[in-house]
């Protein structure tokens, strides 16, 4: 919906450290965290805005390439299309061993899956090496994107030891699996070891999550353990970097480790 803009007046202040652009971004942002604009309003066009603020088409399209690029608006092509105030990111904790359903539904959004492969095989070395599986050893793959009020935020596969598990692929898979696991196998993930890098969206992963190749993802690579060490799950997600913030809290008694690796790629 359209909605105009913050209440409070932008003038460039010519004497401050800060280029215009900056200005204007901040003057924005602003308005967005006190509530004058609200998630889905659309901004003025850039001519119109442009005129309003003052400042040349240019030095807007900066500012709010800015905006867009920390995930505090989206910008749409096309007749119906401008720039539009985003959603705020949704925070998922790494500190504990939470499922993104539970993560999304905390955070006010309705989670949902749409399964796009179940089943089963002789998986990789590193995935058969990760659930502790022999050669020959077979593991059911489950790959979905994950969507919070209906929209991809993540893809993720995931791979279960099959002995582990009978009968999974016959049972709902587009809700939490981690809850599959507890409810109707006894399996509680309990442990996990993550390790992070970033890559870039390609020619599949982009149009599945909804961003053109290229853009950054987070890709998150976990294996996870019952309460007796044993790997239960291996999996390798990826992650909108405008939709999620991954967070890890740290405190005295409970140190969390986190390495960052980088893309050997």
């Amino acid at each position: 919906m359209d909605r105009g803009l913050p209440t409070s007046p932008f003038v460039v202040d010519r004497d401050a450290d800060s280029p215009a652009h900056a200005q204007i971004a901040a003057w924005l942002r602003a308005g967005i965290a006190g509530g004058d604009l609200s998630p889905g309003d659309r901004l003025p066009g850039e001519r119109e805005l442009a005129a309003i603020l003052g400042v040349s088409r240019m030095t807007l399209r900066q500012a709010l390439s800015d905006l867009e690029a920390a995930g505090e608006i989206v910008r749409v092509a096309g007749r119906s299309g401008g720039a539009f105030v985003a959603e705020p990111r949704i925070e998922v904790d790494l500190t504990h061993l939470t499922g993104l359903t539970d993560q999304l539904t905390r955070a006010g959004r309705r989670a949902g899956a749409r399964v796009l492969r179940a089943e089963s095989g002789v998986p990789g070395r590193d995935v058969a090496a990760a659930l502790g599986l022999t050669s020959r050893g077979q593991a059911l793959e489950v790959v979905r994107v994950r969507l919070a009020n209906r929209v991809p935020v993540a893809l993720e596969t995931s791979w279960f030891p099959a002995k582990l598990v009978p009968g999974l692929l016959e049972r709902s898979l587009t809700g939490s699996l981690y809850a599959v696991l507890r409810k109707h196998y006894g399996v509680d993930p309990v442990s996990a070891a993550e390790r992070l890098h970033a890559v870039l969206a390609d020619s599949t992963t982009g149009p599945l999550l909804d961003v053109e190749p290229g853009t950054p993802l987070v890709a998150v690579e976990r294996t996870a353990y019952d309460a007796a060490g044993r790997p239960v799950e291996f999996a390798h997600d990826l992650f909108r970097c405008d939709r999620v913030e991954l967070v890890v809290r740290r405190t005295p008694d409970e140190p969390v480790t986190l390495r960052a690796l980088t893309d050997p790629a």
